[in-house]
């Protein structure tokens, strides 16, 4: 998978500045949390026409970056 850079982006004239997917005006968190509450991508595609798969995949990168960056501030690296 590219990075999730190429498919997220954020501005604060759009959805307040938060994490979206480009174009779409769908935040990361209303895609993590549709996965989180057992939506399929299918789904959550069909709920949201302006979506893309690889904008899922890119929600889903973002957050293994996050918690990945939050394991090395717990060990204090």
């Amino acid at each position: 998978m590219a990075t999730w850079h190429e498919f997220l982006s954020s501005s604060p004239q759009v959805c307040a500045g938060e994490i979206c997917a480009t174009g779409a005006r769908i935040s990361v968190t209303v895609i993590l949390g549709s996965l989180a509450e057992g939506a399929t991508r299918d789904e959550i595609l069909a709920s949201y026409p302006s979506l893309r798969a690889d904008q899922i995949n890119a929600a889903l990168a973002y957050a293994a970056e996050l918690a990945h960056e939050e394991r090395l501030v717990q060990a204090g690296i």
